[in-house]
């Protein structure tokens, strides 16, 4: 299987670009059945992680967008093709790893964890520091990797 590759937006060929909102699509909108603008300005400013296989097609991905003192890791998807082999937990290992390399500052990694993943994200070291609540219908919680020095 390939290696992750890490781009900024402008360094993103279009077929990459395409093939990343391909599958953001296939699963946030069509999958889980959820109509919301998944294409968003974070995606200007986020470093892109992505893995594809030998077609091209993206079989993980996730995004890491600076805040103020924190990265914040999003849009985290598998291909369903990919799932079941340990694709996730490589590809949040490797987000976390880009995280403190490429913003060495930020003191803390937050997510916007579907619900039902809750012990998979602890199992790397989040913590919950929210309720569990509802985003474009589904149950979401806040979690936080504190980041030591």
């Amino acid at each position: 299987m390939s290696t992750f590759v890490q781009k900024a937006f402008s360094e993103l060929t279009t077929t990459e670009l395409l093939e990343i909102y391909r599958l953001r699509v296939a699963v946030f909108v069509v999958e889980q059945d959820c109509a919301y603008q998944e294409v968003d300005d974070a995606d200007q400013i986020a470093q892109h992680l992505f893995r594809q296989d030998e077609s091209g097609h993206v079989l993980a991905y996730a995004r890491l967008i600076p805040e103020p003192q924190q990265v914040r890791i999003g849009r985290v998807v598998v291909a369903p093709t990919a799932r079941r082999h340990g694709a996730g937990r490589q590809l949040v290992t490797t987000a976390i790893q880009a995280a403190r390399t490429t913003y060495p500052q930020a003191k803390r990694i937050v997510i916007q964890a579907q619900a039902y993943l809750q012990s998979f994200y602890a199992s790397l070291g989040f913590q919950p520091v929210s309720d569990v609540y509802l985003e474009t219908g589904i149950p979401h919680l806040d979690m936080v990797l504190p980041l030591t020095k």
